[in-house]
């Protein structure tokens, strides 16, 4: 026995849902590139998966990275740009003016140096013109490691927009040009030379300094008008053949090849192109979408729920998105593992596996990570669904990262041996990586309650933080009416061993008991479980009582609602007794009145009635409960009858038509409502007589 009822939403819903499916393929769809792609996947170290290639034309092979940051390197070694400062020796000339004043005002007070006292701009004018002397040639202020290359290394002196080359010994440095001074000015024909060398020495500075920008400049525009390729594939050539290992040399020729082909190849419109993607990416959310329809139509039917399940694919591409802009992240480090957790907690294993099967079919797509990205992270959403983390215990928790970190580490590990035959020092670099992403996975232990609040959804953390007895709703049941808050706890014990027995959401039926009959706490004194002493159905008629008593429903739903229970208990609450009739006051009303027609509805819960699983074990628990008191010293065969009785007036009834409950479960269920019924009146094992 299991009934799947799908439901018809509104057309208005319909066509919300629609375009809310519609805007995440399109919205996904505009994060992809417009540049046309290559249609061939390949990999160093991989085999070629793909048809034999061949060259449909020429094509140069492109030096590769690694042979172009070589000749860089060369071109560092072998170039050194020094730029000549025009303003410099405007700025020399200014100080030697000032120090000369000093100087020329100071023998003047102390009546010493005849000669330049007499002839000072004789010896201003000798300075300056010595000065232009070696600021024309250009001191060179040499960095260590030119120095050190020795006194061939060549340097590149940039003046104005001419370039001079010197070697190291030719140019003139502010040694040198000291010792040209002091070389210069004996020979002068000034009587007095040596009021000129001391301020010519401390004005004296370099003007020809290294230009970092200017080396790399030249560097890469060297790099740029440099031959670019060390070959050519000529038209009908192989490639690469089916099966094949993709070597260095062959990797570069397939670069090559795709660098041809995107630039020389027809080019596509990018609309062309951004309708491919939308095409894509509307199939992929697609699938989703119907695989919701047919296997979780609770959750297609509600537009909450499908939003719930779209966020987790739009947020991933926006993220992949985002980081595959930057080039100092890498997608690995995103924790896709987080989604198949919080989908598991509030839904089930199946729906958390396809949902992240979805995720990473999209992702991949944008990702530039290869299918090496792809498999690793199926591998470990696989593993964070089979692993079971529960949030209530951080141990498993732990122990779940771990393994999704070994998910990781052994799939890479294999992938790598395939690829490259050892090991290398990338490794360490993914593995940060992962480490990250792992690390990052704890966020699915907040997010737990905090999505739980914001879309309604119950998680075992907030379930066991409903089942203290100490919350408001619960100590009030306890207060007004103890005899039912008893038989909510006999009822929760009955309902989880049940559910465990068949695989069940055990924790949210021992929740949804204790709180399944707070409405009774309005008028407790009418249900029997609450009485002592007179019963108060006897002063009203059948019609009032059977409303007192169905009251406690709505009553309960309304509780429950302004103490913001959610709503998964709260269809507890409504279920539990489906459209059961108030039997005894029904059938005692009719036999007072046997002429009138009764309207059957005044004496009916409002509904609905069960649908999953749980709320199915709770009605069934909740009736044999109640009904096992009436028996007085009940032997076994009168906890099977009872069982027996119960669960056949509930299908004879139509109760639980449309529970998702198979006829195996529900004879499991029955098994185990017996046996803990007897347990319960202390009934012993009756062993046969010899």
């Amino acid at each position: 026995m299991k009934f799947n009822v799908h439901g018809k939403s509104k057309s208005g819903e319909a066509y919300l849902r629609y375009a809310l499916i519609f805007l995440v393929a399109v919205v996904i769809g505009f994060l992809f590139p417009r540049e046309q792609q290559f249609k061939y996947e390949f990999e160093e170290g991989a085999l070629w998966m793909h048809s034999d290639l061949y060259a449909p034309y020429d094509f140069p092979i492109l030096k590769s990275e690694e042979e172009r940051e070589a000749e860089r390197q060369a071109l560092r070694e072998k170039t050194a740009i020094y730029r000549y400062d025009e303003a410099g020796p405007k700025r020399v000339e200014e100080s030697f003016d000032e120090h000369f004043d000093r100087a020329l005002s100071s023998v003047q007070q102390n009546n010493q140096m005849e000669n330049v006292r007499q002839k000072p701009e004789i010896y201003k004018r000798y300075g300056k013109k010595l000065l232009q002397s070696l600021y024309e040639t250009g001191i060179v202020e040499l960095l260590p490691e030119h120095r050190a290359k020795g006194p061939d290394f060549v340097i590149t002196i940039l003046r104005g927009n001419t370039a001079y080359p010197k070697t190291i010994q030719a140019v003139l440095d502010l040694a040198k040009a000291k010792a040209r001074l002091s070389d210069s000015l004996p020979a002068s024909g000034l009587l007095q030379p040596e009021f000129l060398l001391p301020l010519l020495e401390k004005v004296i500075k370099p003007n020809v300094f290294y230009s970092d920008s200017l080396t790399q400049k030249y560097i890469e525009e060297h790099l740029i008008n440099s031959q670019i390729a060390r070959g050519i594939v000529r038209e009908g050539e192989p490639i690469v053949a089916r099966g094949e290992r993709i070597t260095p040399e062959i990797y570069q020729k397939l670069l090559s090849f795709r660098q041809a082909e995107l630039k020389n190849g027809r080019q596509w419109s990018p609309y062309i192109i951004l309708l491919g993607y939308l095409l894509l990416t509307s199939f992929i959310i697609g699938l989703l979408a119907v695989f919701l329809y047919v296997h979780a139509p609770e959750v297609y039917f509600d537009l909450k729920k499908l939003s719930f399940f779209l966020m987790w694919v739009m947020l991933y591409s926006s993220l992949v998105y985002l980081v595959e802009q930057s080039l100092s992240l890498s997608a690995y480090i995103i924790p896709f593992a987080v989604a198949p957790i919080i989908i598991k907690t509030f839904f089930s294993e199946r729906l958390a596996l396809f949902t992240h099967i979805i995720i990473i079919m999209m992702v991949s797509i944008l990702s530039a990570q290869g299918y090496e990205f792809t498999i690793l992270q199926l591998m470990a959403g696989i593993v964070a669904v089979m692993t079971n983390p529960d949030g209530r215990d951080w141990a498993a928790f732990f122990r779940s990262m771990l393994f999704i970190f070994l998910a990781y580490l052994v799939g890479h590990l294999g992938i790598t041996l395939l690829q490259e035959g050892r090991l290398d020092t990338g490794d360490l670099l993914f593995l940060s990586r992962v480490a990250i992403s792992v690390f990052l996975t704890l966020l699915a232990y907040p997010l737990v309650p905090l999505l739980g609040r914001l879309f309604g959804y119950v998680s075992s953390i907030s379930l066991m933080e409903l089942s203290d007895m100490h919350r408001p709703l619960l100590q009030e049941l306890a207060i007004k009416a103890p005899g039912t808050l008893q038989h909510s706890l006999q009822v929760g014990n009955m309902a989880e061993t049940a559910a465990r027995a068949i695989g069940a959401d055990a924790l949210l039926v021992k929740v949804g008991a204790l709180y399944h009959d707070v409405g009774k706490t309005i008028h407790p004194e009418y249900f029997i479980e609450n009485q002592s002493g007179k019963n108060p159905h006897d002063e009203l008629d059948q019609l009032e009582s059977a409303r007192i008593i169905i009251s406690h429903v709505p009553d309960g739903v309304k509780l429950a609602q302004k103490y913001g229970l959610p709503g998964v208990i709260i269809d507890f609450i409504k279920t539990h007794h489906g459209t059961t009739r108030v039997e005894y006051f029904y059938r005692t009303y009719k036999k007072k009145h046997p002429d009138e027609e009764i309207d059957e509805h005044l004496f009916r819960y409002p509904g609905p009635r069960p649908t999953t699983k749980e709320q199915t074990i709770l009605m069934l628990a909740d009736s044999l409960e109640a009904s096992s008191k009436s028996l007085k010293n009940p032997s076994a065969a009168d906890i099977d009858e009872l069982t027996e009785k119960i669960i056949a007036g509930k299908m004879a009834t139509g109760q639980l038509d449309q529970s998702a409950m198979s006829f195996k479960e529900l004879k499991i269920c029955a098994d185990s409502f017996r046996q803990t019924l007897k347990n319960i009146h202390h009934i012993r094992v009756e062993y046969p007589k010899e």
